[in-house]
C-alpha cells in the first residue's frame, strides 16, 4: 500500500531518520534514505520495503553541496517529486572542552550539521516551489534552544537549524512550504550510545537524572512527531521548534 507521497530521509540509516523512515512507510509513504553509511541505509530500504512501499538510498556527505544535489536528483528521477523533507543527518563531536576541540572537529561538526541542513534545504525548496509546496521538519536539539556543555559547536549548529527553520517559514509561508523543527533531548540513538561510551559512567548517569521523566527517549517516540509535523492535516503549525525531551527544557528555564 502506497499513497504516492515520497520524503527524503536524511542520516536515515540509523536512529531518528531509521525509525522515522519506518513510521513514514507505515502510512503508505516512499522513502529516499539518504546517509554516508551504505550498510545502515541499505537496513532502512529493507526495513521500510517489508512494509509495502517503495525506496531507494542514496550513498551521501551532506557537507558537500555536490551530494546534496545528487540526492535531491535521485529522488525526482526514481519518484518525481519530493513532498515531505525531514532534514535530519548530524553528528555530535568529541564531548571535550570547546578550547580543547580542534579545528578539523568544528569544521566537520559546522560542515554536516548546519552546511549540510542549508544545502538540503536550498535544493529540496526547489522542487517543493514547483510542486505548490511541501513539508519540512529540520532536526535541532535541545543543544539547540539552551546551552550546554561538552557542545560548543554542536550547539552552535543546532541554534542555527532554529534559524534556519523560523527564517525559511518567513519567505516561503505564502508559497505552500512549512518548516518546523524537532529539539529532541537525550535519545538512545547511536550517536548518543557513542558518545556516552566516550565519557566516564557516571556522566550518563548523571544526564539521564536530569530528565524530570528520568530516562532517555526511544527514537520511535521522536519519528511519531516527526510524522505528525511533516504530514498532519494541521497545516497551520509552521515555523515551531517542538521540544522532545521528557521535561528537561523545561526544567532549565
Amino acid at each position: 500500500m502506497t499513497n504516492s507521497k515520497v520524503a527524503v530521509i536524511t542520516g536515515g540509516g540509523s536512529g531518528l531518520g531509521q525509525a522515522s523512515a519506518v513510521r513514514l512507510a507505515k502510512e503508505g509513504i516512499n522513502i529516499v534514505v539518504v546517509d554516508i553509511n551504505e550498510q545502515g541505509g541499505a537496513e532502512t530500504v529493507n526495513l521500510v520495503k517489508e512494509l509495502g512501499v517503495d525506496a531507494i538510498f542514496v550513498k551521501a556527505d551532506v557537507s558537500k553541496k555536490e551530494d546534496v544535489k545528487a540526492y535531491v536528483d535521485a529522488a525526482i528521477e526514481k519518484f518525481g517529486t519530493i513532498d515531505y523533507f525531514f532534514n535530519n543527518a548530524g553528528i555530535s563531536g568529541s564531548g571535550v572542552p570547546f578550547g580543547e576541540v580542534s579545528t578539523d572537529e568544528i569544521e566537520q561538526i559546522v560542515g554536516i550539521n548546519l552546511m549540510g541542513a542549508l544545502y538540503g534545504v536550498k535544493y529540496v525548496l526547489d522542487v517543493m516551489l514547483k510542486n505548490g509546496g511541501g513539508s519540512i521538519v529540520n532536526t535541532s536539539s535541545t543543544a539547540g534552544v539552551i546551552g550546554q556543555a561538552g557542545v560548543v559547536t554542536y550547539s552552535a549548529t543546532k541554534h542555527g537549524i532554529v534559524g534556519l527553520t523560523k527564517s525559511i517559514v518567513m519567505e516561503y509561508a505564502s508559497k505552500g512550504i512549512r518548516c518546523n523543527a524537532i529539539a529532541p533531548g537525550g535519545t538512545e540513538t547511536p550517536m548518543i550510545k557513542a558518545y556516552f561510551e566516550s565519557q566516564p559512567p557516571e556522566i550518563k548517569q548523571a544526564a539521564i537524572q536530569s530528565v524530570p521523566q528520568k530516562r532517555y527517549g526511544q527514537p520511535e517516540e521522536v519519528a511519531e512527531l516527526v510524522a505528525f509535523l511533516l504530514t498532519s492535516p494541521a497545516q497551520y503549525i509552521n515555523g515551531e521548534v517542538i521540544s522532545i525531551d521528557g521535561g528537561f527544557t523545561n526544567t532549565r528555564g
